[in-house]
């Protein structure tokens, strides 16, 4: 018996040698396929497509000559975006340098616990499912309770403060909330999860055996990591830092509760404020066009330079 056979051909018949019975199945296998991402089609136009048009459309929208608050009509009023532009540019760029600095510390917190449950506990079920549950965690409770919980673990008469100003790293007058740095420990702490667990996953299927071979050929551990482990484990960096940086950006609840000040006003505050309180509909639309627009700029730039083959 000869161990080479010819390899079966999968090239589709030409339509003219397919019976009737062939063309009719795929043209059945098609419908159903259609039929299937038709409820998915229809959640996306209804709830995503609808409300980014009528947002677009809200985002021109002028005040009439008289009209009382929260009265706007229909026009195409684009100075509303060099408006919003010109007075929240600092918030603006405030947000996206809080989610850059969450997303580095989130990647450098998240990766070796990944790389720990992935690799290093291989084969020890239970302490790795014991780790993953210690990781996801934090989903257990409300986001806004956890951030509550890092208000209180952060006060001034909490114990982190009490042990800087002991130890001489924090002035005797000095505080933690309603700083930056609070901020940016909410931010890394509540996005952790969407870090962590996309690394798991990648790191989860990795052949073992690619690390062994580069120890076989004299390489130290740190350069078997740079040129194995880390370029096949990104496809799960890529996912997990857009899944932090993208929420972080928009981020609400942790600017209000752990800062609330003008040096740490992020732009979904801002957001929030023309909406409900100032009740300036077309300048929270147009700040929230180009947040999303802002956020979708830099994340094609980032899957350009760093993307790969799994994402692209």
């Amino acid at each position: 018996m000869s161990l080479l056979t010819a390899p079966r051909s999968t090239k589709a018949k030409p339509e003219e040698t397919r019976s009737a019975s062939e063309i009719r199945a795929d043209k059945r296998r098609g419908r159903v396929g259609y039929l299937l991402i038709l409820p998915g089609f229809i959640f996306m136009l209804l709830f995503f497509v609808l409300p980014v048009f009528s947002l677009l459309a809200t985002s021109l929208y002028t005040k009439p000559p008289g009209a009382d608050i929260g009265q706007f009509a229909p026009a195409l009023q684009f100075s509303n975006y060099t408006a919003v532009l010109g007075s929240y540019w600092p918030e603006l760029v405030r947000s996206f340098a809080f989610a850059l600095i969450a997303t580095v510390a989130a990647l450098a917190i998240g990766y070796p616990m990944a790389y720990l449950v992935a690799v290093r506990l291989r084969g020890r079920k239970l302490l790795q499912g014991i780790l993953l549950v210690l990781i996801i965690a934090p989903f257990f409770t409300s986001f806004i309770l956890r951030t509550q919980a890092w208000k209180q673990i952060l006060a001034d008469e909490g114990p982190v403060v009490a042990v800087l100003r002991a130890v001489a790293l924090l002035p005797e007058d000095g505080r933690l909330t309603a700083t930056a740095f609070a901020v940016v420990c909410g931010l890394t702490y509540n996005f952790l999860p969407f870090m962590t667990l996309p690394i798991y996953a990648n790191l989860e299927r990795l052949d073992t055996r690619l690390i062994e071979a580069g120890g076989d050929l004299y390489a130290n551990p740190f350069t078997t990591f740079r040129t194995v482990t880390l370029p096949l484990s990104m496809p799960g960096v890529i996912a997990g830092t857009l899944l932090t940086f993208i929420p972080a950006s928009g981020d609400y609840i942790n600017a209000a509760l752990l800062g609330n000040n003008q040096n740490t006003t992020m732009i979904g505050q801002v957001i929030d404020s023309r909406f409900f309180r100032v009740v300036d509909y077309p300048g929270a639309s147009a700040l929230s066009f180009v947040l999303m627009l802002a956020i979708l700029f830099l994340v094609i730039l980032y899957v350009r330079r760093f993307g790969t083959k799994e994402l692209l």
